[in-house]
């Protein structure tokens, strides 16, 4: 049994092989899938070949270990110093399709690595601009982002999106195998087990799937035993009209790892996260998806998944996150790791994301009540959650809008939420406590 005083659940120390390897194996297999996946799609999306296909999601693994070590550890003055996982985020694949099937993947990539400079320099002034993300604005986007994230886990759960078999009994079985497994690991064992109980149950799951036909061992002949990762594949083209909506979509991205960051001092750590930690972060951000563009994919930001698994766990040791970073850049360079990982069955991997992103949203709830949830503070949470996770739902409600305002305020609604927290900050009255003197008397 694993004592509360232990170097897992602190950000410093050298834990053992035997807490590390499981722990960080399993902040890995939370976010393989949605590291690969938004390549894949828009790989299939512009019809390029198997070979680049490949050739994408191999860097993915490799660019999101360098990114997580940035975070972890600091580079200058880019990353936070906390146990934040980096890889590609599915929030750029709407616009950066846009573009790819309008200009051709490179113009994706050049505006890529324009809005990679753009995020350094937000990041760069972000200790003046903090001010606007008390623990009500932080909380509230972080509640959203909980929400948003729900039925994405539900999607993965009855089998993904575009399945043939989505919604299938099978599917269902599965997913709800692997969170029972996890349920019953985290609250009924103790030590190293409840700590990984994600991992075992993925593990259960995919197991279980190997019989049932989920997972197809066959395909694995076809790749290499080693390969490594090459910068520059496609080049670059820059278009304005491009570079102005991935920009926006990066204040978008910004927004989210403020929240991350925000989530995982406060939840892991016990505080509120220092102007230093949410400036080197997001300026992480940046730079992890400039050396995407440089690997030819999408950009890198903070991972939803590997928020809520700290939520749950309480582990917050950078070194475990940083041997599960170490796994992703090994996979880079040994494609078979990471395609025995990618055969893992989506309701398999859903299983587990429900847990996961319901954990964000507590996390949201926790720093919300932080502070008195006065009149004040209710209404920006009622109205900022209302409006963005409302117009998520319903995205058909910008259908007279131009296409740029669609992409930006309608994907997820975050944009809309964090927007509105924070003008309603700035405008509402504060409420103003009255003291009463105990000496007075009253005649």
């Amino acid at each position: 049994m694993l004592s509360k005083e232990s170097v897992i659940y602190q950000l410093d120390g050298k834990p053992s092989l035997k807490e590390s390897v499981p722990l960080g194996l399993q902040h890995i297999l939370a976010m393989f899938v949605g590291n690969v996946t938004p390549l894949i799609i828009i790989a299939n999306t512009l019809n390029m070949s198997l070979g680049d296909k490949t050739a994408l999601v191999q860097c993915a693994m490799f660019v999101s270990g360098l990114a997580t070590l940035i975070q972890c550890y600091k580079f200058g003055p880019f990353g936070a110093r906390l146990p934040i996982v980096m890889g590609t985020s599915f929030g750029f694949l709407p616009v950066a399709t846009a573009i790819g099937l309008k200009y051709g993947y490179e113009a994706v990539l050049g505006a890529c690595l324009i809005g990679g400079l753009v995020e350094i320099i937000l990041g760069n002034g972000m200790k003046k601009l903090r001010k606007f993300f008390p623990p009500v604005v932080s909380g509230t986007v972080v509640l959203a982002m909980g929400i948003s994230l729900l039925p994405t886990g539900m999607k993965y759960f009855a089998g993904g999106v575009g399945a043939s078999d989505f919604g299938s009994l099978e599917n269902l079985f599965l997913g709800t195998v692997v969170l029972l497994t996890v349920l019953f690991f985290n609250q009924y064992t103790k030590g190293i087990t409840s700590l990984a109980s994600i991992l075992i149950g993925l593990f259960v799951g995919y197991i279980i799937a190997i019989p049932m036909g989920k997972v197809d061992f066959s395909q694995l002949s076809t790749i290499s035993l080693i390969s490594v990762p090459t910068p520059f594949k496609f080049g670059f083209s820059f278009q304005i009209d491009a570079i102005i909506a991935m920009v926006c979509m990066y204040l978008v991205s910004s927004v989210e790892t403020v929240g991350h960051i925000t989530a995982i001092a406060y939840d892991g750590v016990g505080r509120e996260a220092t102007d230093k930690e949410v400036s080197g972060g997001i300026m992480a951000d940046g730079l992890g998806s400039i050396l995407a563009a440089v690997f030819s994919i999408l950009p890198n930001t903070s991972f939803g998944q590997n928020v809520g698994l700290i939520a749950l766990t309480k582990v917050v040791n950078r070194n475990v996150i940083a041997l599960g970073a170490g796994f992703l850049i090994l996979a880079g360079i040994f494609p078979h790791i990471g395609a025995v990982i990618s055969l893992m069955p989506s309701s398999v991997l859903g299983g587990a994301s429900i847990m996961m992103f319901a954990m964000i949203a507590v996390s949201g709830i926790k720093l919300i009540t932080s502070e008195p949830l006065s009149n004040r503070n209710s209404t920006i949470v009622a109205l900022s959650i209302g409006l963005g996770v409302g117009l998520s739902s319903v995205p058909d409600v910008l259908v007279n809008m131009p296409e740029s305002i669609q992409l930006i305020f309608g994907d997820s609604g975050l944009v809309l939420v964090a927007l509105t927290a924070v003008v309603l900050n700035i405008i509402l009255p504060k409420e103003k406590t009255v003291k009463i003197k105990l000496e007075e008397e009253i005649a």
